[in-house]
């Protein structure tokens, strides 16, 4: 059953199980598993906008890309089996890499278990070199980022103004 998640400003938010051999002997998700956590959340967001693979073969040129770098702050553990939200948007997405925010959060989105950035590079199959992300990646990309793209002839600030607040935009609260 899919908990129903908060909503979000930015980003998106995917529901990920988590499977008993996730845990380890203390019965929290070992720390190596929320890598395979963020790619099984990752993925179906991509392959619902056509950026999959079928039959074993890529359907777009985009999903031939590598991870350059890693990073996790774990703050609470997850414990035991079921759901849990995975956060994920785009800080930056440039000419042939891009850069994922993340965190696991609860169900509620009252605890965040764990945040972090994965950084990806697109390669050219026959080369491994870098190469340059396709229209239809970018197209894709824009919905995730956090800060709107500049459009030429606008300015950043011309541009946000169009776009409901985020929680950068929000004035604190007073407590």
């Amino acid at each position: 059953m899919t908990a129903v998640l908060p909503a979000t400003d930015y980003g998106h938010i995917e529901p990920v199980p988590v499977h008993f051999d996730d845990l380890d002997a203390m019965g929290i998700v070992h720390n190596s598993r929320y890598a395979v956590l963020l790619e099984r959340a990752l993925t179906p967001y991509w392959s619902a906008r056509g950026h999959s693979f079928a039959g074993g073969r890529p359907t777009s040129p985009d999903v031939f890309h590598a991870v350059r770098e890693f990073c996790i702050n774990y703050l609470a553990p997850i414990r035991g089996t079921g759901e849990v939200g995975v956060h994920f948007w785009l800080e930056q997405f440039g000419k042939t890499s891009a850069m994922y925010g993340f965190r696991f959060i609860s169900p509620d989105g009252q605890t965040v278990y764990a945040e972090g950035r994965r950084g990806i590079v697109r390669l050219d199959p026959a080369t491994l070199r870098p190469t340059a992300w396709t229209a239809a990646a970018r197209e894709v990309a824009d919905t995730l980022l956090r800060t709107p793209r500049v459009t030429p002839g606008r300015s950043r600030a011309a541009q946000r103004s169009t776009q409901p607040p985020g929680p950068r935009d929000r004035p604190p609260a007073d407590g």
